[in-house]
């Protein structure tokens, strides 16, 4: 149907133009979606088989749908794809406020403009975008914003008696009235407002203060609610929860790959640091393993989750390190090293909701044990275990001339804002790094070598073969032995006798 064509109420029943329920509606562009194999949901990645095909289900069976799970699950990203399966365009009465039907006006506006003009009523198309309202529960949320409330301005404006309807200045569902109407976080919700939701999921109508309106509302509605809501800031009231058709679980990545297509396409990397910073696999993987190994932490909050805002930021910030780092040195382009990966430990302590241990020992060192764990783990897949190597007794541990360098007293300083010169000097002092990374990886490139020789150090130091303590300004390898006797190993904390020794500052 060419819209631009019918303007009028005439025009608009000769089309052959029938008027459905926005359910009806969301449920025929789905199964054509379905039928000719498109994507209904793009971007959405990990719910495959979870949660897509639940929602499918819902909007199958025309339910209201309550998406419910821990933060950064793209609960509010799902909501507001269902857009998508609107008609791009649908006929209301131009000038009401309700979106009201040509066909089936709903409010005393429109009833009267037809009464008065007929087919003459002019009609406006409105795009599926505009059909679409999100409200964020709050607990100053207000029934008058939800549902509408007598107007006192208005009625002595229009000189109508408070008895007559068009004195009601109607709220954000009411006028949602064709389209679907988000709520973000219900639990946050006062149950006192909850409770005006009741008629509107059951019977489909409103009640505002003592007028006698019933306005059969057609609304698709979603909710999104956190899990922890129940018990720590609010609850969903249990006869709300019953109204809700379908209650949907989202969950995080269930694996490293999806958790790197997140990060990917949510990441706002800049042109300009795409031209100066190269980046790679393994730092995307350590960025995820962050978040895999803080879901698994005794020391934060399992029942807060971990989102996946986590990574996006870590990510973010790891590539804005390396852009910094070519910028202080005035080189044109850099690559990104693990010391990149390190510094974006602000990206991380924000993220994670501690519990009381992970409280007494500071965001910082939790967010750089994470980092230290993610290592140890990735470790694994490109060296060999240094804690096999020591019980081989036939064969000389592969680390023997590293840990025997350090072990004569050498150590070695990598610097954050180290220059790319002074970079790969420093990890070539270090006797058979390089030959361990070249015989185990011998087609890298130059860059990616020296990116496995820093990360090679620092899987020895996690596994304490080496020492690593931490720099204000970067990290030094030492000996394991002497570092006992001197600062404390990364991610770790300097709880030192005062008495004895005065307190470092971090």
């Amino acid at each position: 149907m060419k819209h631009e064509t019918i303007q009028t109420l005439g025009q608009l029943r000769a089309s052959g133009y029938k008027s459905r329920s926005v359910k009806a509606e969301l449920r025929e562009n789905l199964i054509n979606k379905l039928k000719n194999k498109e994507d209904v949901f793009p971007g959405i990645f990990g719910y495959d088989e979870t949660v897509i095909p639940d929602l499918q289900r819902a909007i199958l069976a025309g339910h209201h749908i309550n998406l419910l799970g821990l933060r950064g699950q793209a609960k509010t990203r799902i909501a507001r794809l269902l857009i998508n399966l609107l008609d791009e365009y649908m006929p209301v009465v131009a000038g009401a406020e309700l979106n009201d039907d040509p066909l089936q006006p709903l409010s005393v506006f429109a009833k009267n403009l037809i009464a008065e003009h007929g087919d003459n009523t002019p009609v406006a198309w409105l795009h599926r975008d505009e059909r679409y309202t999100e409200k964020l529960a709050t607990p100053d949320v207000s029934v008058a914003d939800l549902i509408g409330d007598a107007d006192p301005i208005k009625a002595a404006t229009l000189k109508l008696p408070y008895s007559d309807e068009r004195v009601i200045h109607f709220g954000l569902i009411p006028r949602a009235h064709r389209g679907i109407f988000v709520i973000n976080e219900l639990p946050d919700l006062q149950a006192r407002i909850q409770v005006s939701l009741f008629n509107i999921l059951q019977e489909g109508d409103i009640q505002i203060r003592g007028f006698k309106v019933r306005l059969p509302l057609d609304i698709q509605f979603v909710f999104t609610a956190n899990p922890e809501d129940y018990t720590n800031r609010g609850s969903i009231v249990t006869p709300l929860k019953d109204r809700i058709d379908a209650q949907i679980i989202t969950h995080y990545p269930k694996s490293i790959e999806i958790g790197k297509r997140i990060t990917k396409q949510e990441a706002r990397i800049k042109d300009e640091q795409k031209g100066m910073v190269t980046s790679n696999e393994v730092v995307h993987d350590l960025v995820e393993q962050v978040a895999v190994e803080a879901r698994g932490s005794e020391f934060v909050d399992a029942k807060s989750g971990v989102s996946a805002r986590l990574t996006i930021s870590a990510y973010e910030q790891l590539i804005a390190g390396a852009e910094r780092r070519a910028l202080v040195n005035g080189e044109k382009n850099t690559y990104v090293r693990i010391g990149d990966f390190i510094s974006a430990v602000p990206a991380i302590t924000g993220k994670v909701e501690l519990v009381y241990e992970g409280e007494q020992e500071g965001a910082g060192i939790v967010a750089e044990k994470l980092m230290g764990k993610a290592i140890r783990t990735l470790f694994l897949q490109f060296f060999p275990d240094p804690d096999k190597s020591k019980k081989l007794k036939n064969r000389p541990s592969p680390y023997k001339a590293i840990q025997e360098w350090f072990g004569n007293g050498n150590t070695l300083d990598l610097l954050h804002d180290a220059s790319t010169a002074d970079y790969r000097k420093a990890l070539d002092q270090v006797p058979g790094l390089r030959d361990i990374v070249t015989e185990l990886h011998p087609n890298e490139t130059p860059e990616h070598t020296y990116f496995l020789m820093e990360f090679l150090l620092h899987g020895l130091a996690e596994h304490s073969l080496i020492s690593r303590n931490r720099l204000t300004s970067g990290a030094q390898f030492k000996d394991l032995l002497s570092s006992m006797f001197t600062m404390p190993t990364f991610g770790e904390d300097d709880d030192e006798d005062e008495d004895e020794k005065p307190r470092r500052r971090r």
